[in-house]
């Protein structure tokens, strides 16, 4: 019975290889969401050995009474879902720092955090180097600013070369 689970778990895995999309060497683009994501993002995307990549992104809030920014790497896997289709996992981390202005007592307030972070999506290759994602990522915050769980949806547009 181990056998037979151990081969079964190779042949699914000899699949997932076979049958995998390469993905581009490098993308840039906008990752479009919010919950602490800080809005826009600037995403950087490279490519590593097989179908996996690094994901770097930096965001960044601006306002009358505050300034922040966000910078999270993360380690993804990619597999092919159905001729362009592409669905992709990962995980990693980053950290990031907030300031503001309190109305109240004039104090300047800052505050850094770092947070640990999960990655589900599916993305849209097209013939043009145009890909399009969908994501949804989990972040877990750790310092006095971020000490929770926040739920970040994105939309992401990136150009591949």
């Amino acid at each position: 019975m181990k056998k037979l689970f151990l081969l079964s778990l190779i042949l699914l895995g000899f699949n997932f290889t076979t049958s995998a999309q390469s993905i581009s060497d490098n993308a840039i683009g906008l990752r479009l969401g919010d919950s602490d994501g800080f809005g826009a993002e600037v995403s950087y995307q490279r490519a590593l050995q097989g179908n996996n990549r690094l994901e770097f992104d930096l965001g960044w809030r601006s306002g009358d009474n505050y300034s922040g920014f966000k910078l999270a790497g993360l380690y993804q896997w990619v597999w092919q879902l159905d001729g362009n289709f592409n669905w992709f996992a990962g995980v990693g981390g980053g950290f990031g720092s907030y300031s503001f202005d309190s109305p109240f007592n004039g104090k300047d307030d800052s505050e850094s955090f770092v947070f640990a972070a999960g990655d589900i999506g599916i993305e849209y290759d097209f013939d043009i180097p145009l890909l399009i994602a969908i994501d949804f990522r989990p972040e877990f915050g750790f310092g006095d600013f971020r000490d929770d769980l926040d739920f970040d949806i994105a939309l992401s547009l990136r150009y591949q070369f």
